[in-house]
Parts: C-alpha cells; structure tokens; sequence
C-alpha cells in the first residue's frame, strides 16, 4: 500500500520461479488481498476469525497440526495455480480455513449482514455467492473449498470410515519446533524439586521475643 514494491514482484509465476528462482513468490502470492478496500477489510476479518477459532477449537494444544495443514493447503493450491494460471492465492486460502471451521462445527447457526440465517456447513458456499455479487472471480473461492475439503475429507472422514486410516501425519520436525514436549510419566525429580520440599513463605509479623 506504500508503494515500496508493487504486486508484480509478489504474484505467483512459475516461469520465474523455476527459471528465474524468485522462490519467494511461492509464499508472497498468499499474502497480497488487493487494495485497500471492502474486498480487502472482508478477506482480513474472516482470515483472523476463523484461523483464530480453528486454532483455539479443534487445534487447542495441537499447533504442529495446525501448520501442517497451512503447509499442506499451501501446497495444494500451489499445484492447481500452475494449471490455472491463477496470481494471488490469499482468498483461496482464507476460504479453505473457513471450509474446515464450517465442517468441524456444523450445527452452529451463522447469520450474514443480518440478511441470511443458515447453518455453518453453507458458510463457503455462501461466502462464494458475495464474492460473485462483487463482480469477482469465483475460481479463487471454488479452489479454497475443494482444498478445504480434501483437508477435511483425510484427516476426519477417511480415517473412520471402515478400513480407513489417517493418512495426513505431521511430520516430527514440526511436532519438535511448535508443540509442547510432554512430560516423562517416569520421572522423578529431585528432592528439592518437589512441592513438599519448597521453602514456604514465613509470616512477615512474626511474634517479637519478650525482653
């Protein structure tokens, strides 16, 4: 918005990419949403929303998983973008994030702009029909639920469908880097580490001897 760079050194181009190893498109062509304006604002309240409550719902305690699937969208809709010859994939994904908070939580009822009561599974869907009203593209939003739903489909569907397995699986490095590591059932700390051997807090009004 400054003008310190403009939106033809962030979209995605596989011409430049590979052959000019501009690798850094790769990850900038999520982060542009266009200019400042309604379109803008939207993209942003739903992205901090709904990645907020995925990462405080289903995710709680879990935050490898939580990137693996940023990875794992990422990755997806970067494959589709080289058929595509789609530029920014920002709304994409902030559409698959919706996708996968509306499917987890299905019997929440969403209200749109006071116009629309429905329940949370259409959220996408209907997220899809403002965004044609607006006059854009609807191969942006169709591309964010169908990774959405191929997220969704692995890791909460297929693996408790008879003879189903989990197939997404976080790798260790991530599980290294973001989650907390458990505490060893076995072990024993040492007797000045225990509770009952902390110093307690003596009683600053202690009683004076008598003289």
């Amino acid at each position: 918005q400054l003008e310190f760079i403009t939106p033809f050194q962030l979209y995605f181009n596989p011409d430049l990419i590979f052959r000019k190893f501009q690798i850094w498109r790769l990850i900038t062509n999520f982060l542009f949403f266009g200019p400042l304006g309604f379109s803008f604002f939207f993209n942003m309240i739903f992205l901090y929303r709904y990645c907020r409550m995925l990462e405080e719902g289903s995710f709680r305690g879990r935050t490898a998983d939580f990137v693996f699937m940023f990875l794992f969208g990422g990755f997806l809709m970067t494959l589709f973008g080289l058929f595509a010859s789609l530029f920014f994939l920002g709304q994409a994904f902030t559409i698959m994030l919706v996708y996968v908070w509306s499917r987890r939580n299905p019997y929440i009822r969403m209200n749109f702009f006071g116009l629309l009561n429905f329940q949370a599974p259409f959220l996408p869907w209907v997220l899809m029909g403002f965004s044609l009203l607006l006059g854009n593209s609807i191969i942006i939003d169709l591309l964010g639920i169908a990774v959405g739903h191929i997220y969704y489909f692995l890791e909460d569907v297929f693996p408790n469908q008879p003879g189903g397995k989990k197939l997404l699986l976080t790798p260790g490095f991530l599980k290294i880097v973001f989650d907390t590591p458990e505490e060893d059932p076995n072990y024993n700390p040492l007797p000045e580490d225990r509770p009952e051997n902390q110093p307690r807090d003596q009683d600053q009004n202690q009683q004076q001897h008598p003289q």
